[in-house]
């Protein structure tokens, strides 16, 4: 199993501490939104409560600009191996750069996004960018769904349509979800904050405040990767009208939290585990330590950007490097939906901003020394084989007691909502169930 460096952060400081900060993004008129009470009992009635109407709208200086730095890009040296054990291997990277500047078209990005309904809110300070998605269907279950780094809201939009509207995918009207997808703060439209502290549980507390403001007296909430750690720690917290939660990444496991290595499933898990701990989680280390130093590069090259994010996960940096190079798409991961989710970073400005959930999450936390709450809610799980590694029934079992759900999917990685938005949604209509 991983182990911790007393010298750095522990693995379970860095996935169960906090989230980061966002960029402050102009938006349309204001008009007034569905009020509700805030995690404190609250009624919200001020203007910062107001939910306004979203629209994005990139300059095209900014994607001029954007070009221009691609094609001006200085390249390193080969790496000396065969394979990616030095890292992103320049033939990938200069795959990823040449169809960027002259095949990629964020217009048609811009397009799709804003024919779905966005929104921002003000909640603690900062402006929450939110996707909207309400069902046709009657009696649909309110879902809350928050993504991950180096991910996006981009990871969930093509799940949309068979969350929202299950009968033209095969599904029943039965299973439908109104959605709520909100952008972490230092991601893509959402606001950067001014003070540190932005953890799990402030995130998790905005998060609540966001759906009582949409007025959603019981809903659902889901989450993988960083999201995952916000999600969990909404189970903690157990908001009134929290009917479940769902996740894609046991976060125990990766916090260094001993689990049984007897059967040949947990034995391929925990070597899948050191293995990552090994020779794929040096982001881990700087972005939880140095993200200001990693954030220069990020904010000046999109080159240094795009191949930082796809150096994060063996899996889903297979699958990204073959549709690059040639090679046909897994599932959903094509060169335009991997170029959406860079782009977002650049022409937000958002890299370093995003990098620092690890820094958030490696300090001490308030009440530091203590634990939280045993999860209550039920739990489901989603064990995709893609996956850094995919988590036993019996690891998730014992960190979920009231696990109620629990599947491995034939496809899907670390990105599930990403590469497979109808498998992805189909685990969703199953594990939540029950608690409709």
């Amino acid at each position: 199993m991983p182990t911790t460096d007393a010298s750095g952060p522990t693995r379970r400081t860095v996935l169960r501490g906090g989230l980061a900060a966002g960029v402050a993004v102009a938006t349309t008129a204001t008009v007034t939104g569905a009020l509700g009470s805030t995690a404190a009992g609250a009624t919200t009635t001020s203007a910062a409560a107001r939910i306004r109407p979203f629209r994005v709208e990139i300059p095209t200086s900014r994607l001029t600009e954007l070009s221009h730095r691609v094609g001006s890009t200085r390249w390193p040296a080969r790496e000396l191996v065969a394979d990616r054990s030095q890292g992103v291997q320049l033939a990938t990277a200069q795959a990823v750069a040449k169809y960027w500047r002259t095949r990629y078209d964020w217009r048609r990005f811009e397009a799709k996004i804003n024919a779905l309904p966005q929104f921002t809110t003000e909640i603690d300070g900062l402006d929450i960018h939110f996707l909207h998605i309400r069902s046709p269907h009657r009696d649909a279950l309110p879902l809350l769904v928050t993504h991950g780094w180096p991910g996006s809201i981009v990871e969930f939009l093509d799940a949309a349509g068979p969350l929202t509207d299950p009968t033209r995918f095969g599904g029943r009207a039965s299973d439908a979800f109104h959605l709520v997808i909100p952008s972490i703060p230092g991601y893509g439209f959402s606001g950067r904050p001014t003070e540190t502290g932005w953890g799990a549980a402030r995130v998790a507390t905005a998060w609540i405040e966001l759906m009582n403001r949409l007025g959603y007296p019981r809903w659902v909430a889901q989450g993988g990767d960083v999201g995952a750690a916000v999600t969990d720690t909404l189970g903690r917290l157990a908001p009134a009208g929290l009917a479940g939660i769902h996740l894609n990444l046991l976060l125990a496991a990766l916090a260094g939290v001993p689990f049984p290595a007897g059967t040949d499933e947990e034995k391929t898990a925990t070597a899948a585990l050191t293995a990552f701990q090994r020779t794929g989680s040096a982001y881990i280390s700087e972005q939880s330590t140095r993200p200001e130093t990693i954030g220069y590069a990020l904010s000046d090259s999109p080159a240094a950007l795009a191949a930082w994010m796809l150096d994060h996960d063996t899996d889903s940096y297979t699958k990204i490097s073959k549709a690059f190079l040639g090679g046909a798409p897994a599932g959903n991961l094509t060169r335009d939906h991997v170029l959406d989710n860079i782009s977002l970073y650049w022409l937000t400005n958002t890299g370093v901003s995003a990098t620092r959930i690890y820094w958030e999450s490696a300090q001490p936390q308030p009440g530091a020394g203590g634990t939280l709450p045993e999860i209550k809610v039920p739990v489901g799980f989603s064990a995709f084989p893609g996956e850094i590694f995919q988590a036993p029934r019996s690891w998730v079992a014992a960190a979920y007691p009231t696990l109620n759900y629990y599947n491995q999917p034939a496809r899907g990685g670390h990105f599930a909502a990403w590469e497979e938005p109808e498998l992805f949604a189909a685990e969703l209509r199953a594990a939540f169930r029950t608690a409709r």
